[in-house]
């Protein structure tokens, strides 16, 4: 590693390999139609798990393949190039919920669910988000109020991706909302719990129609001490640990998404030709080209330098942030372009470049919007007052 950024390795390449081989023959050729039909591709999915991959950064004594944030980054920029329903998922499962238990869960949890994680015999899902809270999370109204030598847990969530087959989520609640983020805990929720309901987010998503979008009602639910994550009103920091891995899952699949519309671009103004020559000879749309080139790379060297400073164990808040930023706007910008560059063929969905356009404002909302994202760089720079 230079200066924070990581130069390449074996290991990258063995990472890329496999995930590039399996969004080929697995997740590309369900990606339209579960997009159409709006189901969650979980045959794909399973497919995924028994090559390994839903254990990617699980340590091998967990079931899993030891993947750092580097290997990572391929696994989510392979997938976003093809699906971003999938690789949203893998963000969640992988990132927001086994890395977040890695890092901030007891031996006991761990031990209870990481090989269910890594083996896919369970899916999980991050329960913060609410009606009015969201990257404010010390604004979390679900109460977790007393019950004998336990708790019990009333509120609602909303937006939990993955809410609808999860089969445990880390749940946000606070034990007294005086104290705002002082009061958040993080808890373990089996999918079986009693008094736990979901249904699906009402509605017709913009993109990511293939992924599970949740609202999840908790009435009563009892938990238990032993299924705090972490410790009892330190729920706020295992928030922000899980957000630094979701977000660099964003940022990796969106610099995915950045290299499919280049890849489509690249084919069809090559192909199609106009007034007697390609599209590609035309001025304006090489410059398109050279910023979409030169954009894709960018967002992929602040990807890979925040994953190597995670991988050197190393403060990465800002970076992470700088990266889903940067490479989030780009994707929103160039799968427009794209669209524009394929004309009539780029405004149907039997092209993918379509269904990239709608997928990639997703991008700059989930796991922070750009808008906070541009607050937690300036903060880490000015700090506050």
């Amino acid at each position: 590693m230079t200066d924070g950024v990581a130069l390449p390795r074996p290991q990258d390449e063995v990472a890329r390999d496999l995930c590039r081989r399996l969004a080929a023959e697995v997740v590309e050729p369900v990606a339209r139609q579960a997009d159409v039909d709006r189901v969650f591709p979980a045959a794909a999915v399973r497919a995924l798990a028994e090559e390994g991959l839903l254990g990617a950064p699980l340590p091998e004594r967990w079931g899993g393949l030891g993947w750092d944030a580097l290997q990572l980054t391929h696994l989510y920029e392979e997938i976003g190039r093809v699906d971003q329903s999938i690789r949203g998922f893998l963000s969640v499962h992988l990132g927001l919920v086994s890395q977040c238990l890695l890092q901030f869960a007891r031996e006991s949890q761990q031990a209870a669910w990481l090989p269910r994680l890594a083996s896919g015999d369970v899916f999980g899902a991050y329960a913060l988000t609410e009606p009015q809270a969201g990257s404010d999370a010390a604004a979390i109204a679900t109460h977790a109020a007393p019950d004998g030598d336990g708790l019990r847990l009333r509120g609602e969530k909303v937006w939990i991706t993955n809410g609808l087959s999860a089969g445990v989520f880390i749940v946000f609640a606070t034990v007294d909302p005086a104290l705002r983020h002082k009061g958040v805990t993080a808890f373990l929720v089996p999918g079986d719990a009693a008094g736990l309901t979901r249904e699906r987010m009402p509605g017709r998503e913009l993109g990511h129609r293939a992924s599970e979008h949740a609202r999840l009602l908790l009435d009563g639910v009892r938990v238990t001490k032993e299924q705090v994550v972490g410790d009892v009103g330190g729920g706020f920091d295992v928030a922000m640990g899980g957000l630094d891995h979701g977000r660099l899952g964003v940022a990796a699949g969106a610099v995915g998404l950045l290299q499919a519309c280049l890849d489509a671009t690249t084919r069809f103004t090559r192909e199609r030709r106009q007034f007697g020559k390609r599209i590609a000879d035309f001025q304006m749309v090489q410059e398109r080209v050279a910023d979409m080139a030169v954009d894709t790379a960018a967002a992929r060297l602040l990807t890979r330098r925040a994953a190597a400073l995670a991988v050197a164990g190393a403060e990465r808040t800002k970076e992470v942030s700088m990266a889903k930023l940067f490479a989030t706007e780009a994707a929103c910008r160039w799968s427009a372009e794209t669209v524009l560059l394929h004309g009539s063929r780029g405004y149907v969905d039997e092209l993918p470049v379509e269904r990239h356009f709608r997928d990639a404002p997703g991008l700059r909302i989930y796991e922070g919007t750009s808008l906070v994202q541009r607050i937690v760089i300036a903060r880490a720079i000015l700090g506050r007052a």
